[in-house]
């Protein structure tokens, strides 16, 4: 492929003096554009050292509105994102809509510099190939304009540079030994960049190779393909239907729906007062022990619940936590998106809470509503839910790779015990706040939401996640088989890492 890069292009200066200014006058109309439409872009630049990317993103930055765009200069993990899945802290420097962000090196370092300088195993570096196309096809499918550069220079010209930069008493800290050692292997890091164009370019995610050897027509051409792709989106979305956003009608269910993993639960388990107490505290000191051995072995933890309305998991998280060192772990109550949070990935506020190695987080309602409450209540289109058990298991996937133990619980009670709750709840005036309208409004659309749960639970649940259901019409022995699943659990990760 890059042999085939005509690197003798070149770009006249007064050709140059003609086009340019027009073209930054276009790039500043497309930014506003993109703000007004809530469009969300990213500028990847890659390349050879002294190929030319600092230059390019200051000619884009000069070209831009500063209120609108933000440069992350992307260097090696430091100690703290190492303890987190390798592409959380990319995540974090996500635009919100309307927003640009242009990274100067990128998440392509996993396959080039840590492949390379022998950071990674193969199966690691082969992984992460999985992880950045998962990635990138997430953000594309979410609306996000993604625009990749390669600035291409042969080994002669690097060395001409590196040679006029070390001469520049203010310039020269940017080419050290590490730069020489690469430009030394410059046939090695070829064949890496060849496999990583070839293996990450897709329709929603082109990799454009720009000949650098002439700054001028460098320049240009990546004005353009940014101004172009833009456009394209701006354009796609002018002429694309209108979202439909409806709440799902009740289901006919056929002969072979009516009984379902739900109607399997055996609600009767229970368990005498005085077992759960015994149970309970004995549990509730192996779970302590096992916090602070997965914090020495460097294992996170992901505890996620959901469940019926009324179906105990407060209560349940409770028991859990008062077993646990508090400076262990965090509980992150879920509620309806903020105004920022709408702004990105439905997935990127979960991200942002994952726990760091050797750290617990407990979620009370996850990621999972996407597929119940937002599918059910019609907050996000069928393409958007459909989607979207294929973009969780991807997350978890990488979860599970950097060696998270995953928990996932569901609460099931049945329609009889749930409405006794709700009563009782309304009954009982210090647990009124307990019962909203919305709760008696969810459970007219049980039908609904029985359909979501039991999809959910049979395409989501994985060998590397797989849900367990307790059974909660006994509060006492669904926190019982909750603390058990815990400890096993971890006690596997242990074993396993």
């Amino acid at each position: 492929m890059l042999e085939l890069v005509d690197l003798t292009k070149k770009l006249p200066k007064d050709l140059y003096r003609e086009t340019f200014p027009e073209l930054e006058a276009r790039l500043g109309a497309c930014q506003r554009a993109a703000l007004d439409a809530g469009v969300p872009v990213m500028i990847v630049f890659e390349g050879w050292d002294a190929a030319g990317k600092g230059s390019l993103i200051n000619r884009l930055g000069q070209a831009l509105d500063p209120r609108g765009f933000a440069v992350h200069a992307i260097s090696a993990p430091n100690e703290i994102e190492r303890y987190y899945p390798w592409m959380r802290r990319y995540g974090a420097m996500l635009p919100p809509n309307g927003k640009i962000a242009i990274f100067d090196r990128s998440w392509y370092g996993r396959v080039l510099v840590e492949r390379l300088e022998g950071n990674l195993s193969k199966r690691q570096w082969e992984q992460a190939y999985d992880d950045i196309q998962h990635f990138e096809r997430q953000l594309a499918d979410d609306g996000r304009v993604i625009v990749k550069f390669w600035l291409h220079i042969d080994k002669d010209e690097q060395k001409k540079r590196f040679k006029k930069i070390a001469k520049d008493p203010v310039l020269a800290w940017k080419v050290g030994k590490q730069e020489w050692r690469h430009h030394r292997k410059y046939g090695k890091w070829l064949g890496a960049v060849e496999e990583m164009l070839q293996r990450t370019s897709a329709a929603h995610s082109p990799w454009t190779v720009v000949e650098a050897t002439d700054a001028r027509f460098a320049r240009v051409k990546v004005f353009e393909t940014v101004c172009e792709a833009i456009e394209q989106e701006l354009d796609r979305r002018a002429n694309a239907p209108a979202p439909v956003r409806q709440p799902m009608a009740e289901p006919e269910l056929s002969p072979t729906q009516q009984h379902t993993i739900l109607d399997r639960v055996d609600t009767s388990l229970s368990l005498e007062r005085e077992e759960y107490d015994v149970e309970l505290k004995k549990l509730q000191r192996r779970i302590f022990q096992l916090e602070h051995e997965i914090y020495v072995a460097r294992i996170p933890a992901v505890i996620a619940y959901e469940g019926w309305d009324a179906a105990g998991k407060g209560g349940n998280i409770k028991r859990l936590t008062r077993g646990l060192d508090p400076r262990g772990y965090e509980v992150v109550p879920i509620a309806a998106p903020t105004k920022l949070e709408l702004s990105h990935h439905y997935l990127w506020r979960f991200w942002n809470k994952m726990p760091k190695a050797g750290h617990i987080t407990i979620f009370d309602r996850s990621w999972y509503g996407r597929v119940l409450v937002e599918r059910v209540e019609g907050f996000c289109t069928e393409d958007e839910w459909r989607r979207a058990y294929r973009e969780i298991n991807e997350m978890e996937r990488q979860l599970a790779d950097f060696g998270t133990a995953i928990i996932k619980f569901w609460l099931h009670i049945d329609q009889e015990e749930q409405l006794r709750r709700f009563e009782a709840r309304q009954e009982t005036p210090e647990k009124q706040w307990k019962i909203t309208d919305e709760d008696w409004r969810n459970r007219e659309k049980y039908l609904q939401y029985r359909t979501a749960v039991v999809e959910m639970l049979q395409r989501t649940s994985t060998t590397y996640a797989p849900w367990t259901i307790l059974e909660a019409n006994c509060k006492l022995h669904a926190r019982i088989k909750a603390l058990r699943t815990v400890a096993k659990t971890l006690e596997d990760a242990l074993e396993r890492g």
